[in-house]
C-alpha cells in the first residue's frame, strides 16, 4: 500500500496505471474509518483495479469551526485499516497542498440545484459548495473512472452527481448501501462523541426510519410524518432539525406514492452531536 501526500505525487504513481488502462476507483473520506467506509473499499474492489482511498478533513465544508476542531483523526488507526483492508493507495494531503492560499478562500460557487438549500443546505448553509470543491480537487488529482460514496449522506451525493454533471465530468458516482450496528444505529464517524446515554438515545432515529419504511404501505403519508416524529420528539436529549418523506432526485416533499424515488430522511442532534440518516421508500 502505498501512502501519497501531494497531488504531484499521486499523479506520477498513477499515470502509468492509466496509461495501461486500469481502472481506478477512488473512495473520498476524511478519516475517523469504520465498517462502513470499508464497505466502499470492498465495492471499490470488486468494480476497478486500483482503489484510492483519501483521507482529508476538508475545512471548506465546515459551517462551525468547533465542529471541524473536534472532528477525530485517528491517523495510525485509520492507515492499518486500509492496509488491511488491501487498500492500493492512500492519499493524505495537507490542507496547504489542496488549498494553497489557505485561509484565503478559493473562489468557488457551482450551480448545484435548488436542492442544494433544502434540509442539510438549510442548516448547513455553504456545506455543499464545500463538499464538492474538496471532491472536485479530489477527482482532478485522481482521475478516477468511478467514485464511491455511502449512502447515509443521502444528499451529499446528490450535491457530488449534480457537480459531475455541472462538470461534465467522465466519473461514475456510485451510492452504497449503509452500514449499521446490530441494533440499527447508522455507522458514523460522529458515533465516536455519543456518551452511552446519547447512543441508546440516537437509536430512535433508525426507528423512526423503520418505522416509516414498514409501515409505507399502510398508512398515509401525515400519518406516517406524524408518527416519527412524535416517536423522536419524546425521546429525552434529541432535538429534530427535520424528519421528511422527499423525492430522492429533488428532495422535495412527496405529495403522493407515487413518486419514483422516495426516500425518508432525517436530521437531529443527540446530545452535543448531530446525526442524519436516511431509508429508500422504493
Amino acid at each position: 500500500m502505498e501512502i501519497i501526500h501531494t497531488v504531484a505525487a499521486l499523479k506520477m504513481l498513477l499515470a502509468p496505471l492509466q496509461k495501461a488502462d486500469s481502472k481506478i476507483a477512488l473512495v473520498p473520506t476524511m478519516g475517523a474509518l469504520h465498517k462502513g467506509h470499508l464497505s466502499l473499499i470492498e465495492m471499490a474492489q470488486k468494480q476497478a483495479q486500483i482503489v484510492v482511498c483519501s483521507i482529508f478533513v476538508n475545512p471548506t465544508q465546515f459551517t462551525d469551526p468547533k465542529d471541524l476542531e473536534r472532528y477525530p483523526r485517528p491517523l495510525e488507526h485509520d492507515i492499518k485499516m486500509l492496509y488491511d483492508a488491501g487498500c492500493n493507495v492512500v492519499f493524505m494531503p495537507s490542507v496547504k497542498e489542496m488549498y494553497p492560499s489557505f485561509p484565503t478562500p478559493e473562489h468557488w460557487q457551482v450551480d448545484l440545484g435548488p436542492a442544494e438549500f433544502l434540509l442539510e443546505g438549510e442548516f448547513r448553509k455553504g456545506h455543499y459548495q464545500g463538499v464538492t470543491q474538496i471532491v472536485k480537487k479530489l477527482f482532478d488529482a485522481v482521475q478516477p473512472d468511478v467514485a464511491f460514496f455511502g449512502q447515509k449522506d443521502f444528499q451529499q451525493v446528490l450535491m457530488i452527481k449534480n457537480m459531475v454533471k455541472y462538470f461534465n465530468m467522465e466519473v461514475e458516482i456510485v451510492s452504497c448501501p449503509i452500514i449499521r450496528e446490530e441494533d440499527g444505529l447508522a455507522m458514523s464517524s460522529r458515533n465516536i462523541h455519543l456518551s452511552l446515554t446519547d447512543r441508546e438515545n440516537a437509536l430512535v432515529l433508525s426507528k423512526a426510519l423503520t418505522y416509516v419504511a414498514t409501515h409505507f404501505d399502510q398508512e398515509n403519508l401525515p400519518t406516517l410524518l406524524a408518527k416519527a416524529k412524535t416517536m423522536i420528539n419524546e425521546t429525552p436529549g434529541v432535538v429534530l432539525d427535520y424528519f421528511t418523506i422527499a423525492d430522492g432526485e429533488t428532495l422535495l416533499p412527496i405529495e403522493n406514492k407515487n413518486a419514483a424515488h422516495p426516500v425518508a430522511l432525517v436530521a437531529a442532534k443527540v446530545g452535543e452531536t448531530r446525526l442524519i440518516d436516511n431509508v429508500l421508500l422504493s
